[in-house]
């Protein structure tokens, strides 16, 4: 036995943040506002057209007497009874759903929430569970300043605000195996180990014995993006293992 077709309220939102008082839907095809949907079995695009006379959203389908309505959207948002089938087919067609305007689903609505706050929760935790030497790791990385120069308190705080706000972002950098050899690069200029010059376009050694120039930051380049990777590669390996050495010492 076929299941019978159940039809329901729906509602619409525009999907920008700040929606207009009012916003005018374009109802028909025209070379100013293409309103077009391509049929996979005819191979065509089709014309739309919203007639609240008619059966179809599709032109091609609709007879010679077209009562065409517009389309507003009140305070950003549109309630389109189940009783007024052609509309809502008419913006399921419609080439700007998903683009402009999306229908409200509230239970994936529900979902995403349920998803950002177990994200949040996520980050949080993991921020709340790093020990001291993990949070100056974090900490010089995201703050690029000397974090002995913090209390405990107030770097945690920090870490735990940035988590909150971004905590997608936080939990690919605590998972980052690169993040560890950031906060020693860091460590090296906050120790007077390396230094900038020129704005930050060069790098040079800042040790008693040593103030040649190390390398020059390619125009546009993270500055200490280019000195990590230049660390981790063969030729700045060496060099690494003697900065560790003099921060050891």
């Amino acid at each position: 036995m076929k299941k019978q077709q159940q039809y329901v309220d729906k509602t619409y939102r525009l999907m920008r943040d700040e929606a207009p008082l009012s916003f005018m839907l374009p109802v028909r095809n025209s070379r100013r506002s293409p309103l077009l949907w391509f049929d996979e079995e005819k191979g065509a695009n089709r014309a739309l057209r919203y007639g609240a006379n008619q059966k179809s959203p599709f032109e091609d389908e609709q007879d010679g007497n077209v009562i065409v309505e517009p389309i507003i959207f009140e305070d950003g948002f549109l309630t389109v009874p189940r009783t007024n089938q052609v509309l809502q087919k008419f913006l399921h067609y419609h080439p700007l759903n998903g683009k402009r305007f999306e229908e409200v689903n509230n239970e994936e609505d529900a979902a995403r929430v349920v998803d950002a706050l177990t994200l949040e929760v996520d980050a949080l935790s993991e921020a709340k569970n790093l020990n001291i030497e993990q949070l100056e790791t974090i900490g010089r990385v995201l703050m690029a300043t000397d974090v002995s120069k913090m209390t405990t308190a107030e770097l945690k705080r920090d870490i735990l605000i940035y988590a909150k706000q971004d905590p997608s972002g936080f939990l690919r950098m605590v998972s980052d195996p690169e993040i560890k050899l950031q906060s020693k690069v860091q460590m090296f200029f906050d120790e007077k180990l390396l230094a900038f010059r020129n704005n930050k376009k060069d790098v040079y050694f800042n040790l008693p014995a040593n103030k040649k120039r190390m390398m020059t930051i390619p125009f546009g380049e993270d500055p200490m993006y280019v000195v990590t990777s230049y660390l981790q590669s063969d030729e700045g390996l060496e060099i690494l293992e003697y900065l560790e050495k003099q921060l050891e010492g």
